[in-house]
């Protein structure tokens, strides 16, 4: 404590631990700026550009910052390509295919679909689901073709499509009419 008439001494900050805070040259900023770029990217759903950034950070960037790109890059790395899935029948790809029109993820539904039919192209069920799914997305000529193969393919198909509730769209179209009551036409 200083007395009366005394100057009180200047203090200097103190440290914990000895340690300042570094200074951030260009280098860094832009490295920090990178990163911050590469999370917006992941968040975004963009992970092959968010990949090649992080892989850049890994590379160049300082430890604390590679560290965590390195986590990011193998997140990047796994969402950026899609799983490869195998099926043991062509029952169960459709079964999966189905789970997807079922969620809402039509074009993965039809991609599915599509898969049944290059390897299996008399699989009925495959064009009663491509049918179902036109018919769900507003699209008739194509609900009416693949429809109509699938009957073609297993007559069954006409009794089911008739109290499918996933064709009401279609009730109204006379040419869906025709293909599911042949006997009045």
């Amino acid at each position: 404590m200083a007395q009366a008439g005394q100057q009180t001494p200047k203090r200097t900050p103190k440290t914990i631990a000895g340690k300042m805070r570094p200074v951030i040259d260009a280098t860094h900023q832009k490295a920090l700026n990178d990163y911050q770029s590469a999370l917006k990217l992941m968040q975004e759903g963009k992970f092959e550009k968010a990949r090649d950034i992080f892989q850049v950070l890994v590379e160049n960037a300082a430890p604390e910052l590679q560290e965590r790109s390195r986590v990011y890059l193998a997140v990047c790395a796994r969402n950026a390509k899609p799983a490869t899935r195998t099926f043991a029948t062509p029952d169960e790809h459709y079964d999966y295919a189905i789970s997807l029109l079922n969620t809402g993820f039509y074009e993965e539904a039809r991609t599915q679909f599509e898969k049944i039919l290059e390897t299996h192209p008399e699989a009925d069920y495959a064009l009663y689901g491509l049918a179902i799914l036109e018919s769900m997305t507003g699209q008739v000529e194509g609900c009416l073709q693949h429809l109509g193969r699938a009957i073609q393919i297993n007559p069954r198909n006409r009794i089911q499509a008739r109290t499918d509730s996933d064709f009401q769209d279609m009730a109204d179209d006379p040419r869906f009419t025709e293909l599911l009551y042949p006997e009045m036409a």
